[in-house]
């Protein structure tokens, strides 16, 4: 009987003392994962903290209706100022003027009749309107030609500036939306990197939750397997009469 109580007590003590042994690895098992958790959560609490702000890339972009001049004042009407061309139809006129009194000094000279002098008189008239017609003619035709030159001219020029304009301002959009895009972009994969560094630490989180519960899932199973070792060595000290009447244990 000593030797069944010896074995009996020796089971239950090594039963005991596992259990105790791994009770207290899931107790610190249960401890470490539970502190890890909260290191991990103060990580992710500081760099959400730090995480870049929400922005609106197109903060920046400003309206360019300025760049968009009123060019009406730089049109003029080059035929305005188109005069009559009277100066050369005057000075033919002296002209002619002059060789008619030449010829009638020369005529009275000469003793020439009365009506030979007013014949060359009507015909020295006619030819200072002719030339001067002609004249007037040739430089009323010379300034339209100058006048429809510089209407060309001036249509070119505000084309010109009208193109450029247009130019400024498109090129001043494309710049302006280019720069915003930028800003989207770099915002985007910062905020891309930033999540996934997010869910790295989540997934820490995670696991050390599941290394708890294993470790009180294994506290729990030692608990038992202590009581379990204490009741087998119960029962086997019952079974060999140590709890009988005479026993080891009995009255």
């Amino acid at each position: 009987m000593a030797g069944v109580m010896i074995a009996a007590g020796v089971g239950a003590a090594v039963s005991i003392t596992m259990g105790l042994i791994k009770a207290k690895n899931a107790k610190d098992a249960a401890s470490d994962a539970k502190a890890e958790k909260a290191r991990i959560a103060r990580k992710m609490a500081n760099f959400e903290a730090g995480r870049q702000g929400v922005i609106n890339p197109y903060a920046g972009v400003v309206s360019l209706a300025s760049m968009a001049e009123d060019l009406s004042g730089s049109i003029s009407n080059p035929f305005a100022n188109l005069g009559v061309a009277t100066s050369a139809a005057e000075i033919e006129i002296e002209e002619a003027d002059i060789a008619l009194a030449n010829t009638l000094d020369t005529l009275a000279a000469t003793g020439a009749s009365a009506g030979g002098a007013t014949a060359l008189a009507n015909a020295a008239a006619r030819s200072k309107k002719g030339v001067s017609a002609n004249i007037e003619q040739q430089e009323a035709k010379n300034e339209k030609l100058a006048a429809e030159g510089e209407a060309n001219m001036e249509r070119l020029r505000m084309s010109e500036k009208v193109r450029i304009q247009g130019i400024n301002i498109s090129e001043g959009g494309r710049v302006q939306s280019a720069q915003a895009q930028g800003e989207a972009f770099k915002w985007n994969a910062q905020e891309g990197r930033d999540v996934a560094t997010l869910d790295r630490m989540q997934a820490g989180i995670d696991q050390e939750n599941v290394n708890a519960a294993n470790a009180n899932a294994s506290g729990q199973a030692a608990t038992a397997a202590i009581i379990s070792g204490v009741s087998s060595s119960a029962q086997g000290l019952m079974s060999s009469g140590a709890f009988a009447e005479g026993g080891a244990y009995g009255g």
